[in-house]
């Protein structure tokens, strides 16, 4: 199995956890007369194998990620700064919004960082994000676990 299958495979298994979690809540108390259609303490037991599961395959997962740890760092890093500017505010000029639009004087804004800036940085960052993914991917296919 490579990463990439690897990578699917825990996703199914937090899947299944999550699945067996809610049978086990939903089935564990019932109104005595009632039909209990699963069992908690075969949910708990398989629950323990899909974790056991998962931990073992996390472990293989993060063992071959080893090399391109600092790839995978960058792209978190720099999604994450995409996000914070793509919310900067970059407004210049008569600002007008709903607090002040009665104002007589309406505020005035100017931005360092202008919105044609900021577009541009985040238009290189993605760039760097396809590059980066380009070189996860590859090392996901090619890389058995």
């Amino acid at each position: 199995m490579n990463v990439k299958q690897g990578l699917k495979k825990k996703n199914t298994l937090v899947k299944e956890i999550q699945e067996l979690y809610a049978r086990l809540s939903q089935y564990n108390s019932v109104e005595v007369g009632n039909v209990r259609p699963y069992s908690p303490k075969d949910m708990l037991e398989q629950i323990n194998e899909k974790s056991n599961e998962l931990v073992e395959l996390k472990t293989k997962i993060h063992k071959a990620n080893t090399p391109v740890y600092d790839k995978i760092f960058r792209l978190s890093e720099l999604k994450s700064t995409i996000a914070r500017l793509k919310s900067l505010d970059c407004t210049e000029g008569v600002c007008t919004d709903y607090y002040s639009r009665n104002r007589e004087n309406s505020p005035v804004k100017t931005a360092e960082v202008t919105v044609v800036e900021r577009d541009e940085m985040v238009k290189f960052m993605e760039g760097q994000i396809e590059d980066l993914q380009d070189i996860l991917d590859n090392h996901n296919q090619n890389t058995e676990i």
